[in-house]
């Protein structure tokens, strides 16, 4: 079964373009997370469980526009500290091949849906039974 994740990649800090940080994440083929606004403790404790994210997990993102993009993670952590990536606040990246085109949210799977509508800007596991088998088919449809 597909594991699957909520990949907001918006930054705690509200300055920082969504739509910009999104747009060069898929460019640059990652997914990840900002460190502005989080205490040094919490911080290193999500690294953690994000570098321990398996390679081949499936994430979901959300536009500012309302669209969602899929994306499987494809290798390790590390952290970028080029100047975009700080502008960006999208330091905590791993690799992650996105698909080409997005879905509309009657598409996306009801257990993704239900992590955005309870809103935060983590990058966290979607625990539930269909979201892996619903995500992994529309990722195979698309591929």
């Amino acid at each position: 079964m597909a594991v699957v994740f909520r990949a907001p990649m918006r930054s705690r800090d509200d300055g920082i373009d969504v739509a910009r940080t999104i747009a060069r994440a898929r460019r640059l083929g990652v997914c990840g997370f900002g460190e502005r606004g989080v205490d040094a403790e919490r911080l290193d404790r999500r690294v953690a469980r994000f570098a321990e994210v398996p390679d081949g997990a499936l994430v979901w993102t959300r536009d500012p526009d309302g669209l969602f993009w899929l994306g499987r993670v494809e290798g390790p952590y590390r952290r970028d500290t080029s100047g975009a990536a700080t502008a960006l606040d999208l330091v905590h990246v791993r690799p992650c091949r996105w698909l080409p085109d997005p879905f509309l949210e009657p598409d996306v799977p009801a257990a993704v849906l239900a992590t955005y509508r309870r809103g935060g800007r983590n990058f966290q596991q979607t625990h539930d039974a269909t979201a892996g088998a619903e995500s992994l088919r529309l990722w195979e449809s698309r591929c």
